[in-house]
């Protein structure tokens, strides 16, 4: 299942991600992953979550993306959600290319895997490949 948390810098975003990753500690009987560029939230999270620095793995694109997402899903069969945060920062500020990675994505995890993204922009903005997902 895909997840988007939108709005424009400055609205919170990555506080409800916070919220959201430290929430799934506790409910999931699963491991947690968050991929992030930098170390924003890393700090805020609950240590056994798996932290991952995009920079430090080279992901830059989409397709570096699902391919570091499906690497994380092949490696640990126990993972139940992934966060990433800044996916703007993180790939670039294409809504096609997003839009066709959420679609991997989602073939990808099905129901058995969370994927949450926060997305700086307001959902006007969005093409409808994208705002599909937004439930």
């Amino acid at each position: 299942m895909i997840k988007l948390i939108t709005g424009k810098k400055g609205t919170g975003k990555t506080k409800i991600l916070i919220d959201e990753i430290n929430e799934a500690v506790n409910a999931s009987n699963g491991n947690i992953a968050t991929v992030e560029k930098g170390s924003t939230i890393r700090y805020s999270i609950i240590r056994k979550v798996r932290w991952c620095d995009t920079v430090y793995y080279n992901v830059e694109s989409y397709d570096t993306l699902y391919g570091f997402i499906a690497g994380l899903l092949a490696s640990n069969y126990d993972i139940t959600h992934v966060y990433v945060d800044g996916i703007f920062k993180i790939c670039g500020r294409d809504y096609d290319e997003f839009g066709k990675v959420l679609d991997k994505i989602e073939a990808l995890t099905g129901r058995d895997v969370t994927v949450v993204f926060t997305v700086s922009a307001d959902v006007e903005e969005l093409p409808e490949s994208v705002t599909k997902y937004i439930k």
